[in-house]
């Protein structure tokens, strides 16, 4: 069974750090690029960061370049995103997709663009407060 399993969100506050996993089981991610999308209530679900399949180059969303680093450890066959100094508007359910197709992994890590065939999984969810 092809799943993905996000782990590591948690309550943190302002200026912290929080490294979030995507571990895959029933597939290789080796031959995936894998993304990180976050989604609050009533907003779309939007791109936060991207590692392609072919080379590792990664890719950043605006709002969070310079503050996060994604990395892939292929023996693990799991993905990494780590943050830092994190923004109360940080806060949302954060999920990792990934793609294999080459027009899928265009859409997804340059585009950010939410497309149908991401295999997405169930979401940690990150809260940034005092």
């Amino acid at each position: 069974q092809v799943q993905l399993m996000e782990s590591g969100g948690g309550l943190v506050q302002p200026g912290g750090s929080l490294r979030l996993s995507c571990a895959a089981s029933g597939f290789t991610l080796d031959y995936y690029a894998i993304a990180w999308f976050r989604q609050t209530p009533g907003k779309e679900r939007e791109g936060v960061s991207c590692i392609n399949n072919n080379n590792g180059q990664t890719f950043y969303s605006e709002s969070v370049t310079g503050r996060v680093t994604i990395s892939r450890d292929n023996a693990k066959n799991t993905v990494y995103m780590q943050m830092n100094r994190l923004k109360p508007e940080d806060t949302g359910v954060y999920y990792c997709g990934a793609v294999h197709e080459d027009k899928s992994v265009q859409d997804m890590c340059v585009g950010f663009r939410n497309v149908e065939t991401i295999k997405w999984g169930k979401g940690t969810p990150v809260t940034v407060s005092s």
